[in-house]
């Protein structure tokens, strides 16, 4: 195991790869919000292959984003290697190979989650890759689920086959590809993986709040906790788990310092991708910002019809400061 990884598996938290959402930008705030590693949007092998400048601008970084992922899909062992070979030249920290996403365009394709349902291919993927890894002292893991349905959980097996194939740790998000995102992951199947593997785990699915991490660390044993779509809306949730977990008590973030961090993340965006694509691609942000909040349904309403950045920014503003003050978001 690359000595780069034990540095990493140390109760350390990472921001999920969520296609769409963690781009550059958000994942500069969340590193700067506390989260200890972090992972590109998922990449398609055979696009960087095929369309090599398109797709490798997912795998643009910052300096201070590091520990860095780049995490890569796709259902040809060959085409993985070269992909690898490919993002290697970004210089990434770790590279991480995605066999979870139930979504039906990847799935269609034979990669995500539809690797559980050919653990032979998906070994033969993480050898592919690894190869090209040998030598670089940088990790490889695999992100799965606990199974394609119910009637096929095999997130146990299919964890020590990825270990043998050359994994250097894995993440495991307990549901199945047919639950999607709905129901609750099931995190005796984490306990039970860490208890068969010697390799580092990363326990993922239903972490919303501070106290979620450490009921997970207790219940599983696992090394890590990744999050994903509980940080959506709320990048200031990696600093109220490292407070939890280093002091033992909840921390509360103010609305200003909420609201300084949404206008950092509009001004990032823009910085990366120029007024016209931002005030576009941040609606998706901003609705997740406002959800839960008293009249938030109001303001996304207005978000969706507006081109004005600094006018979208205002009227969030002024949701926030709008709310009672026992209202926590």
């Amino acid at each position: 195991m690359p000595d780069k990884l034990l540095n990493f598996a140390s109760r350390k938290l990472w921001l999920a790869p969520l296609a769409g959402i963690t781009d550059n930008a958000f994942r500069t705030i969340c590193k700067e919000c506390g989260a200890d590693i972090v992972v590109s949007e998922m990449i398609s092998a055979d696009g960087l292959i095929y369309n090599e400048n398109k797709s490798i601008t997912y795998a643009e970084f910052e300096e201070k984003q590091r520990p860095f992922a780049i995490q890569l899909f796709g259902s040809d062992p060959a085409i993985m290697a070269k992909a690898a070979e490919i993002v290697l030249k970004k210089k990434p920290d770790l590279i991480d190979i995605n066999m979870g996403c139930p979504v039906k365009k990847v799935v269609k394709r034979g990669a995500g989650s539809a690797l559980m349902q050919t653990p032979e291919l998906a070994e033969n993927i993480v050898k592919s890759t690894k190869s090209v890894l040998m030598g670089t002292n940088i990790p490889l893991t695999v992100k799965f689920r606990a199974g394609w349905d119910n009637f096929s959980l095999n997130a146990i097996e299919f964890g020590k086959r990825m270990e043998a194939a050359g994994a250097d740790g894995i993440c495991l998000h307990p549901r199945t590809r047919t639950q999607m995102f709905s129901g609750h992951s099931n995190w005796n199947l984490i306990k039970e993986l860490k208890q068969k593997i010697s390799i580092p785990l990363i326990g993922n699915g239903d972490i919303h709040a501070a106290r979620d991490v450490m009921d997970m660390f207790n219940q599983t044993g696992c090394d890590d906790v990744m999050i994903g779509r509980g940080i959506m809306g709320k990048p200031w949730l990696f600093q109220e788990i490292k407070t939890f977990l280093e002091e033992g008590k909840p921390l509360e973030i103010g609305v200003d310092e909420k609201l300084k961090i949404i206008r950092k993340h509009a001004e990032l965006t823009i910085k990366h991708k120029g007024m016209e694509r931002a005030v576009v691609e941040l609606r998706t942000h901003f609705a997740h910002y406002t959800k839960g909040l008293r009249g938030g349904a109001r303001v996304r309403d207005f978000i969706v019809r507006c081109f004005d950045m600094e006018d979208t920014l205002t009227t969030i503003e002024n949701l926030y400061l709008s709310q009672p003050m026992n209202l926590e978001k």
